[in-house]
């Protein structure tokens, strides 16, 4: 059996915007249990299983956020977002994820359709390859299976 290690497809740059940070005892309810390092924890194994390497990181601050976006332009060959608030106010974020011209997939740890009407609306879904919200966690491991496939049809 051959037990060399699949080779890695992509590096993913996994963002979570603001409040993320307090997954785990913001609103659990809500948001669930499951604290951001928990996410962090599966989103590294999902896309190892994926032949990804996955580097996450948390901001509460939109500049932030848009500089590791920047960098996505030469280190990174895909996104998964979780842009948190910002998803419905931010033209920044937007702007800088159509800018640097890789594949997005956008994650809602709730259905945000569901919920209050100014949450409706995300300017990062216009630039996205896929939305998914109201799965949980489980939507980062979506979003890494999803862009694992856009990836690989990249490839070949």
């Amino acid at each position: 059996m051959d037990r060399t290690p699949a080779r890695a497809i992509g590096r993913v740059l996994v963002l979570n915007g603001p409040n993320l940070n307090l997954l785990g005892t913001r609103e659990p309810a809500l948001y669930g249990s499951d604290t951001l390092a928990d996410v962090e924890k599966l989103c590294q194994e999902t896309a190892a299983a994926h032949g990804l390497e996955a580097d996450c990181r948390q901001s509460n601050h939109e500049g932030a956020l848009v500089d590791a976006i920047h960098e996505a332009r030469t280190g990174f060959d895909g996104i998964v977002i979780n842009p948190g608030a910002y998803s419905h106010t931010s033209v920044a974020i937007r702007d800088a994820l159509a800018a640097v011209e890789r594949p997005v997939v956008e994650v809602h740890l709730t259905n945000i359709h569901r919920r209050e009407e100014f949450r409706h609306h995300s300017y990062v879904s216009g630039v996205a390859a896929a939305v998914i919200c109201g799965a949980g966690t489980d939507g980062y491991v979506f979003a890494l299976m999803r862009l694992a496939t856009l990836l690989g049809e990249g490839s070949r």
